[in-house]
């Protein structure tokens, strides 16, 4: 009997170990079962925008795995497909027909650079694939300036340049600055942000009395400041990106003008940015998300969970500090994966719920799509911020 007792127990320990091993693997099963949903990715990971690149690549792989380890999407995972254009518009447009045409992809998020995002949108217009665009000219997203018809099948996730050059104009209206000097490069990014300078001032009663630009890989900018220290502006607004920006703040401190106020782009929204200007960016003005200032933000603010979330786990995944541009890819990818959640892997559908969606909250501010508005947000999705003691700080 006491032999019979236990092969019976033998028998039962070995049936439970099997249905436990069933219920074990059955969401595996469910998972690997699944299509993973394919979403394409180019980003300028080396060469000279590689600072917009990197962190948005690392952004997304970060994205990618916390949802992978969630299980996916409704089963799904999450695949994504990462090209590095290297800042170069003819790598990105193969990259882009690649992921069209090879990689067979739902949807791509990126550049990360205007001119190339101005480069490929024909692409994703052609091919009718959803395209959010981690870069900030506002002419990605606008078909027609004058009537504000929107591309159909692309996006964008960075505020527009129009909302950085307002912030700006709206700060130093309120602190009595109205005769200005306009720096600006000579990339996409420079020339429509300078346009958007020149465009905007009139309705701010600000004059501006000189207008400079320099190239991308310029090394000095002392020419072009002394010309404007001849102007005897009360505020410079610099609008580039990369090295040129940071060159412009220490030429500006060795020139002995620093009694007049500097105002940076968006585009300086790196604190790499404040170091390898080693001090002379103390009191350097710029327009910034709420993901730079995460720490800062009064508990009640709306982003306050989402770019807290945001800062830990990529300061824990990295060990180096945020900057914008990871903060646009993560809004790029999150809003491509609620789609996905919603609607599944159909371009048409994707596409359809991105410009309906409404009340997104991310890292850059509370997304409003709609046909009329491929951006989704406004100025407010700005706070104004000041380098004090090397670091953001706000201001009023």
């Amino acid at each position: 009997m006491k032999a019979n007792l236990s092969v019976g127990k033998g028998a039962v320990c070995l049936l439970a170990a099997v249905v436990l091993a069933i219920f074990i693997l059955i969401p595996v099963v469910q998972v690997s079962a699944a299509e993973a949903y394919k979403v394409g990715a180019v980003f300028s990971v080396t060469g000279r925008a590689s600072f917009l690149g990197d962190p948005e690549k690392k952004t997304a792989v970060m994205l990618q795995e916390e949802i992978n380890k969630k299980g996916g999407i409704n089963g799904h995972l999450l695949e994504l497909v990462i090209y590095d254009d290297e800042g170069d518009s003819t790598k990105c447009a193969l990259a882009v027909r690649k992921l069209i045409s090879q990689d067979k992809v739902c949807a791509i998020i990126g550049p990360s650079l205007s001119g190339l995002s101005l480069a490929v949108l024909p692409e994703a217009e052609k091919h009718k694939i959803p395209l959010v665009s981690c870069a900030a000219s506002y002419k990605i997203v606008t078909k027609n300036a004058e009537t504000g018809e929107q591309w159909k099948w692309v996006f964008k996730t960075p505020q527009s340049d129009s909302m950085a050059a307002e912030a700006i104009y709206t700060h130093m209206k309120k602190h009595g600055i109205s005769k200005v000097a306009i720096m600006s490069g000579t990339t996409g990014f420079g020339a429509s942000g300078r346009s958007e300078l020149l465009r905007l001032a009139p309705q701010y009663g600000i004059t501006i009395l000189a207008d400079e630009k320099y190239g991308p890989k310029d090394t000095d900018m002392t020419a072009q400041l002394t010309k404007i220290k001849g102007k005897a502006p009360q505020a410079i607004v610099n609008w580039s990106i990369g090295p040129t920006q940071v060159v412009v703040v220490r030429n500006r401190q060795e020139l002995g003008m620093s009694n007049i106020v500097l105002y940076q782009s968006h585009g300086f929204g790196s604190r790499k940015n404040i170091e390898l200007a080693a001090g002379a960016a103390e009191g350097v003005y710029c327009p910034l998300g709420a993901c730079n200032i995460a720490e800062v933000l009064p508990p009640a603010h709306l982003q306050k969970k989402v770019t807290m979330e945001y800062l830990k786990a990529y300061k824990a995944k990295y060990n180096e500090a945020l900057s914008s541009f990871g903060g646009h890819a993560w809004d790029a990818l999150a809003m491509v994966t609620k789609a996905l959640g919603a609607v599944g892997s159909d371009k048409a559908k994707i596409r359809d719920y991105l410009e309906n969606l409404k009340g997104y909250v991310g890292q850059h501010g509370v997304f409003n799509f709609s046909p009329k508005d491929h951006n989704g947000l406004t100025k407010e999705a700005f706070q104004m911020v000041v380098v004090k003691n090397g670091d953001w700080a706000l201001t009023d």
